[in-house]
């Protein structure tokens, strides 16, 4: 394996990004201090709505959740939660300014319920999907219509926001059209990926209870000897940060611990689901929580790839959607450039790398000129030593191997970081009226991962909002205290990266650093913000940002 060149990593910055906008601002309390809120159904959200631009017209879809076998390929046929019996479910694609009617039928077992999040639009807060904040949950054997306009063009998905329904198989691709679209290219693919465990080890339910017990037992038993209890290697570990990546020869691609790492010579500590030892210099040490047995590319597994057919010399705009619970991936297709167009559905500044992270949530879109022959798209599993696979076949060549490791994974890196907004979405230069320091709080040991060391209790949404007002700048500094990275995603808004990069909903930010963002708050209602590992939100990595009335 080659090390990866450190001059032609572009990583330095990520997790610290608007460090250099740092300056005093006011500060918010974070507490709510008895602030009445505005409710998801208040006038003022319907009054934001009238604002969006609309074009009248109207794209119906109707889903339904419900237990499926599903073919992944290569003969895993688990059985989990889909919509309309498909995993990934069936893209639901529309233009910027159409209004999107969605009937959701939950038809899931054992009175479950469920609902629909819209990742990444800026809707109106009642139609958001998060129970019992902004609506109550849809309960089994019933039916719940969500309809608002999407206003912005971009790549999107959807899925369940209730407990860790997200692990199984319950999302699809969300494509907001641009009717002014400016870029040109010949066809599009879209590239969903997926960390799987549903139906072939357990359930995410089953993966969760181990998580929460899991490294308390293991304190338990004393002496862990040399283990690394997925925090050890901060970037202050070694004397590169993030920007010198040079010796990582023996890393095996952000891999160096495979999953039976977890069986110690101090005992038999071995976990059904629980990952140790998987490490990643780009994620700043921990790389994951959980073992996933397969990692999916548009829902087919690596030794029996989805395959893109087209015509050498043509330009496809890939949309790249990162639907994982767990997992960061490094995308890369083998013998190819990629150009960054779009990050979380808003364009950047053009950038050309061979690869890039992307975390839980995140979407980039890039342009590809494809050549002669048949090509590897990789998603390797940042630090967990699997990958992903899919094809791209434009000519004759023969199928390369289910582990095949392109050598654009270890060339130039590309992160949100290093991005810039384009000039027509960049935020007009305001001052900052509120800022609000959200600390990342926990740890893996007593699994309490919170945000400003409390908890989400999602029974009493409003109990510690983080109170803003409709028309401030607000300014978000992400904090991060914990040994481990997370992938922080704002609801029914985006924010920007520091002054001047990216606009966002969803950033990764490293252990030990801090990311600042800011945001217009233009959209009132009351909106979640957590951690888009699904396990680390479900137990408590999440807050309310709630508009003032």
């Amino acid at each position: 394996m080659n090390s990866i060149n450190r001059r032609s990593v572009l990583l330095t910055g990520l997790g610290a990004a608007g460090a250099g906008v740092l300056a005093a601002c006011t500060n918010g309390s974070g507490s709510g201090g008895g602030n009445a809120l505005v409710s998801p159904t208040a006038s003022a959200v319907t009054a934001a709505d009238m604002k969006r631009k609309a074009t009248g017209r109207r794209k119906k879809v109707a889903l339904t959740a419900a237990p499926a076998m599903i073919d992944l390929g290569g003969g895993v046929m688990p059985k989990t939660w889909a919509f309309d019996g498909r995993t990934p479910g069936k893209e639901v694609r529309l233009s910027a300014g159409d209004t999107l009617i969605a009937e959701l039928s939950n038809q899931l077992p054992n009175k479950t319920t469920t609902s629909i999040h819209w990742h990444g639009i800026a809707l109106r807060n009642d139609m958001d999907g998060v129970p019992p904040a902004v609506q109550t949950a849809v309960r089994a054997g019933s039916t719940f219509t969500y309809s608002f306009i999407a206003p912005d063009p971009g790549t999107y998905f959807f899925h369940p926001h209730v407990g860790v329904q997200l692990d199984r198989g319950l999302y699809a691709p969300l494509i907001v059209e641009d009717p002014k679209e400016p870029l040109s290219y010949d066809d599009e693919w879209v590239v969903l990926l997926d960390d799987w465990l549903d139906g072939v080890t357990g359930t995410p339910d089953d993966a969760f209870a181990e998580l929460k017990r899991g490294m308390a037992d293991m304190a338990d038993m004393g002496d862990m000897g040399g283990m690394d209890m997925g925090g050890s290697a901060s970037p202050s570990s070694s004397d590169t940060g993030m920007g010198n990546m040079g010796d990582m020869g023996g890393m095996d691609m952000g891999g160096s611990a495979s999953p039976s790492a977890s069986v110690s010579s101090s005992g038999d500590m071995s976990k059904k689901f629980m990952l140790t030892g998987a490490t990643s210099t780009l994620l700043g040490g921990d790389a994951g929580d959980v073992k996933y047995p397969h990692h999916l590319i548009n829902g087919r597994v690596a030794a029996d790839p989805d395959v893109y057919t087209g015509k050498p010399g043509k330009k496809v705009r890939l949309r790249i959607i990162n639907a994982g619970s767990d997992t960061a991936y490094r995308v890369a297709l083998g013998g190819h450039k990629l150009t960054i167009t779009h990050t979380d559905g808003f364009p950047v500044r053009h950038q050309e790398v061979d690869a890039l992270l992307v975390g839980m949530g995140e979407r980039y879109d890039v342009l590809v000129t494809l050549g002669d022959g048949v090509f590897p798209l990789v998603a390797l599993a940042e630090g967990k030593n699997a990958s992903g696979l899919a094809l791209v076949r434009t000519g004759s060549g023969s199928k390369p191997s289910a582990t095949v490791r392109p050598r654009e994974l270890s060339g130039m890196i590309m992160t949100a970081s290093q991005l810039q907004a384009a000039d027509d979405v960049r935020l007009k230069s305001a001052k900052t009226d509120v800022t609000h320091q959200i600390k990342l709080t926990g740890d893996m040991m007593k699994y309490n991962w919170s945000i400003n060391g409390k908890q989400f209790d999602m029974a009493k949404p409003e109990a510690y909002p983080i109170v803003i007002e409709e028309g401030q700048r607000v300014r978000l500094d992400f904090v991060n205290t914990t040994e481990m990275w997370h992938p922080m995603h704002l609801h029914g808004h985006t924010y920007q990266l520091g002054t001047s990069g990216p606009r966002k909903d969803t950033a990764i930010v490293l252990p030990k650093k801090t990311v600042s963002v800011f945001l217009d708050a233009d959209n009132p209602g009351q909106w979640m913000l957590h951690c888009h590992n699904a396990y680390h939100g479900e137990v408590g990595m999440m807050a309310n940002v709630a508009y003032k009335a």
